[in-house]
């Protein structure tokens, strides 16, 4: 069932909803959460397909946010609110409301998402693309619990995340950081089979992959040794490898579906580990609506900071010697002292641990 309305106002679309669940005779609100999603209107179709697939393990309110700049000066300054309602079979387990947002209302988007947000219900924010550099203080994220983004989708992903590194507050996340959850899972369980000490690591990958950056933070972060970032063709990362006194690990997936595991002293392994689409990343980020520490903890230990060993990447840059800050573009002045500092440091073995 569709609802459309013109020039509209807040209380306009309550009532829709209220009518349109009396209409297809279901008056009860079962939705778990309010998701709203901020984007343009050509990514629009994208996220609300993704959201809505998500929402079959999720049931929500789902409001897409969309903010039209109009070309003529004199449209510039006439606020208008258009809305689509979608309940029932269109709107998958939940209910959407797409708001078209014009004129002076654009800068107020807040005041219009505010009185549709569930009551009692946490509030989750997704930008697909265009994300603020500090979401939490964003007129939208700050009425969400959780905000999410995707430094993968913006023009400078490296310098996006050391700026989302210096502004984290919790509650933030980043589709970046769920794409290696499977990795993450699987290195750690590979280290719970071995009683080793892990020495070093290499982390491969495309150049101007957040994913690889976040990869290769957390492990440095976990395990307290030095990380080289070394550059391939892709898709995505490519391959881990830990140096251990126990003789090397290795987690390889060149095609992007199929890994291979190998521990010294064990037969090779073949492993599932196919990229993830946008709607079973939504869906992960659902599951979990309180701060993630362990994020947190790998952004605090900084952008910039991993030795580049160079690659073989078809856009790559020059290969970079040992201790050389491993970003494809500048970061900021503040991520550079922990590098130099770090640098100066002798590697400490750890024990590995998950």
């Amino acid at each position: 069932m569709k609802i459309d309305l013109t020039d509209t106002t807040a209380s306009k679309i309550n009532k829709a909803l209220v009518q349109g669940r009396r209409a297809i005779g279901t008056p009860a609100v079962g939705m778990v959460l309010t998701l709203v999603i901020v984007t343009d209107e050509e990514n629009a179709y994208d996220a609300l397909k993704a959201a809505g697939d998500a929402a079959h393990e999720h049931p929500s309110r789902t409001l897409l946010v969309i903010k039209r700049v109009s070309r003529s000066p004199r449209d510039r300054t006439r606020s208008r609110l258009d809305a689509e309602v979608r309940l029932g079979a269109d709107a998958g387990t939940g209910e959407t409301v797409v708001l078209r947002l014009y004129g002076d209302v654009v800068d107020h988007a807040q005041s219009v998402v505010l009185p549709l947000l569930l009551p009692d219900a946490p509030v989750v924010a997704w930008w697909p693309v265009n994300a603020p550099l500090e979401p939490a203080k964003d007129p939208l994220g700050a009425l969400a619990q959780r905000r999410v983004t995707d430094t993968y989708a913006s023009e400078e992903p490296v310098r996006d995340l050391a700026a989302r590194a210096k502004a984290y507050a919790p509650g933030d996340t980043d589709l970046s950081w769920t794409r290696i959850t499977p990795w993450r899972s699987m290195l750690a369980a590979a280290l719970d089979q071995v009683d080793c000490e892990v020495q070093s690591v290499e982390v491969e990958g495309e150049e101007f992959n957040p994913s690889c950056e976040l990869l290769g933070m957390w492990l440095a972060d976990r395990l307290g040794v030095p990380v080289r970032r070394s550059r391939s063709a892709g898709p995505g990362l490519t391959a881990v490898r830990m140096e251990t006194d126990c003789g090397p690990i290795a987690l390889d997936r060149a095609d992007g579906t199929l890994a291979h595991l190998s521990i010294e002293g064990q037969p090779n392994r073949a492993v599932a580990l196919k990229r993830r689409d946008t709607a079973e990343l939504i869906a992960e980020e659902l599951r979990r609506l309180d701060p993630d520490d362990t994020y947190a903890s790998a952004l605090r230990y900084g952008v910039g900071r991993l030795a580049d060993s160079g690659g073989s990447a078809g856009g790559g840059g020059s290969a970079k010697g040992e201790g050389a800050v491993a970003v494809a573009t500048p970061v900021e002045d503040a991520a550079k002292a922990p590098a130099q500092a770090a640098a100066k440091k002798a590697p400490v073995k750890r024990r590995a641990a998950k």
